[in-house]
C-alpha cells in the first residue's frame, strides 16, 4: 500500500507532520468520486487563512489535515474524468466546486452548493468547509476534475515557472478578484490594506490592470521594506498620522479611487499606541474614510461567522462596529466572500507564463521540505515578508 505524509493540526499554536492515509476517490460523505482523481502533490503552500486555524481562531478540529492551496500531477484518474491523464500538471483551485449547481453553472465557485453539507462552499483542508481532506501532503484527492483542474499547456514550462504558477491555486487570483472589485483600471490611484502575500497579490495584480498608483499599508516594518522592496508605495499604520494624512503625503490628497482589505478579522488598531491591539473592524471603517465618493472597496480579507478567540462577544459570532452611515453617504459599493479562483486563473496562468507578472519574486516566495512545514507555520506568523511553498517530493528544489 503506498503511503503518504501530511501537515496536521493538533492544538492551537501546533501542527505536526504525521502519516496520513493514502488519497482514495471517496468523497467526505463516503460516496465513490469516480469523477476525481489522485494527485501527486508538487507544491502547496502555507496560507494566512490556515494560520487562523492554527492561532486557535476558529472552531478547527484536532487532526485536521491542513492546505488548500496545491499543485500537482495527475497520478490516477477515475472513470468519469476525460480531460485528464495521468503526467498532466495542474492547478488546483482552492474552491472545492461540482459545476452542476447554480452558484458553479454562475460562475460563483466559491458558494458551490453541493460540496458542504454544513453551507455553501468548500475548501480542502478547512474548518466547516465540507471535510475534504489537505493538499499539505505528499498526495491529494480532488474531485470533479474536469471542473476544477487548471492544466498547463506544456509540462516543462510549468515545472521552469512553479513558484510562480503556485500561487494560481490561491493567493494571487484572490488578490486579483479584489482589485476587479474594487474597480481597478488604467490610471486608478488604489490603497491595499496588507502588506501579507495577499495584498501583495493584490498589488501585483492592480499594477498588471494599469494602476498608476499602488499603496500597500501595514504594522510590520520587514512586510513593508519588502513592500518597498518590489516596487509599491507605502504607509506605516503603526504611525501616530492616519491613514488618510500619509496617503495625502503620496498622492497629495487624502483619497484614493479603490480599496482593497486584504487583512480581515484578525486586524490590528492603527497608531503608535493602538497598533498591537486588536479591532476588527478597523481596516475596513478606515477603507471608507480613504476611498472617494462612489469608490468601490474589494474585500478578499477572510472573515469568520465563529471566532472564539475575537476581543468581545459580539466579534465572536462575527459581528463588527462598521460604520456602514459612512460607507451608505459616500455610496460605497462592498464585495466580499471567497475568492471565484476559476473565474480568473486561466488568464492569470497567460500571464505567469508570457512573463507579464512576476508573482513569486513580488511575494516573496521561499521553499522548504514537508518536514520544514512546522518552521514555516512559525515564521510566518511571526510576520515574516515571505510566503512559503512546501515541496513534498523535492521538485522545486531541483529546479
Amino acid at each position: 500500500m503506498p503511503t503518504n505524509r501530511g501537515v496536521v493540526y493538533l492544538r492551537q499554536g501546533q501542527v505536526e507532520v504525521q502519516s496520513i492515509a493514502f488519497p482514495e476517490l471517496i468523497d467526505p460523505a463516503g460516496r465513490r468520486a469516480e469523477h476525481g482523481v489522485i494527485l501527486k502533490v508538487l507544491s502547496t503552500n502555507i496560507c494566512g487563512s490556515d494560520q487562523h486555524m492554527v492561532r486557535g481562531r476558529t472552531t478547527a478540529p484536532a487532526g485536521l489535515v491542513l492546505g488548500h492551496e496545491i499543485t500537482g500531477e495527475v497520478l490516477e484518474v477515475g472513470r468519469d474524468v476525460q480531460m485528464l491523464t495521468p503526467g498532466d500538471i495542474v492547478s488546483v483551485p482552492f474552491n472545492v466546486a461540482c459545476g452542476r449547481c447554480r452558484s458553479c453553472k454562475e460562475q460563483h465557485t466559491g458558494v458551490c452548493l453541493s460540496v458542504n453539507p454544513s453551507r455553501a462552499g468548500g475548501a480542502y483542508g478547512y474548518v466547516d468547509m465540507g471535510g475534504w481532506i489537505g493538499g499539505q501532503a505528499e498526495y491529494v484527492m480532488v474531485p470533479y476534475a474536469d471542473f476544477n483542474l487548471l492544466k498547463f499547456p506544456d509540462r516543462a514550462q510549468a515545472i521552469e515557472k512553479i513558484r510562480d504558477l503556485t500561487c494560481l491555486s490561491d493567493i494571487l487570483p484572490t488578490g486579483y478578484h479584489g482589485v476587479v472589485t474594487a474597480g481597478v483600471g488604467p490610471g486608478s490611484t488604489v490603497y491595499v490594506a496588507g502588506a501579507g502575500p495577499v495584498g501583495l497579490a493584490a498589488a501585483a495584480s492592480a499594477r498588471l490592470l494599469g494602476a498608476a498608483v499602488v499603496i500597500v499599508g501595514d504594522v510590520n516594518p520587514a512586510r513593508l521594506e519588502h513592500a518597498r522592496k518590489v516596487g509599491f508605495q507605502t504607509v506605516d499604520l503603526s504611525r501616530d498620522a492616519t491613514l488618510a494624512e500619509q496617503i495625502a503625503q503620496i498622492l497629495g490628497t487624502p483619497e484614493v479611487d479603490c480599496a482593497v482589505d486584504a487583512v480581515g478579522f484578525e486586524a490590528r488598531g492603527h497608531g503608535h499606541a493602538g497598533s498591537q491591539a486588536e479591532a476588527p473592524a478597523t481596516v475596513l471603517n478606515s477603507l471608507m474614510e480613504v476611498t472617494r465618493a462612489a469608490g468601490k472597496i474589494g474585500i478578499p480579507g477572510l472573515y469568520v461567522t465563529e471566532d472564539p478567540g475575537a476581543v468581545d462577544k459580539a466579534a465572536q459570532h462575527g459581528a463588527l462596529s462598521i460604520r456602514l452611515g459612512l460607507g451608505w453617504a459616500k455610496s460605497h459599493s462592498f464585495f466580499t466572500g471567497q475568492t471565484p479562483v476559476m473565474k480568473y486563473n486561466r488568464a492569470l496562468m497567460q500571464a505567469i507564463l508570457w512573463d507579464r507578472i512576476q508573482i513569486a519574486d513580488v511575494v516573496g516566495v521561499q521553499v522548504i521540505t514537508l518536514d520544514q512545514a512546522p518552521m514555516g507555520y512559525a515564521e510566518f506568523d511571526a510576520g515574516a515578508p515571505k510566503k512559503f511553498v512546501i515541496d513534498p517530493h523535492g521538485v522545486l528544489i531541483k529546479h
